[in-house]
């Protein structure tokens, strides 16, 4: 659907929360999927910023959004408080670095025509980082081409994806 802008009108097909999927794809956008999060997050990871004030001047973000975001990630457990002024990830929000990893290298590769704008490198080598997924049995790297998706052990029993029998598991 769009609006009248001409622009695409998600919230009219999604709705304004994810609470009837269950998926933990779809828990973690209601965390971070807004606009300014995994900025935000972002620039806490691999930058160090912890006050309000740094986030503001460095994103360019109104002071209400951020206000609203920073207060969301220490309720949800992603932040903590600290002297009332800093805001410092947990190890729950550290871990989102690899995810921004992920969708950065995405987006070098299908949004960045001039070439990657921000490279991630091992702070004690200075090797370059990327993210890959391997399978944990025979150790193999792996395409998302070649995953599907079961149901695991806290899907609900009413709304568990359906295995494809057109794609036979291969060994």
């Amino acid at each position: 659907m769009y609006h009248a802008s001409g622009r695409r009108n998600i919230d009219l097909v999604l709705g304004k929360t994810y609470e009837r999927e269950n998926c933990s794809a779809a828990r973690a956008l209601e965390l971070v999927g807004e606009r300014w999060s995994l900025l935000i997050i972002r620039n806490a990871v691999f930058a160090g910023m912890t006050r309000f004030s740094d986030f503001e001047r460095r994103l360019g973000v109104a002071p209400n959004i951020l206000a609203k975001r920073l207060d969301g990630f220490v309720a949800d457990g992603l932040m903590e408080r600290r002297d009332g002024r800093e805001y410092v990830l947990t190890e729950k929000g550290h871990e989102l670095g690899t995810v921004i990893v992920a969708l950065t290298e995405w987006g070098d590769r299908w949004a960045a025509p001039q070439g990657p704008p921000i490279l991630f490198e091992h702070e004690d080598c200075g090797g370059p980082v990327h993210v890959h997924a391997r399978c944990d049995d025979c150790g193999r790297e792996i395409a998302a081409a070649d995953v599907v998706a079961v149901a695991g052990p806290g899907a609900d029993p009413q709304r568990r994806p359906p295995r494809d029998p057109s794609r036979p598991r291969t060994a």
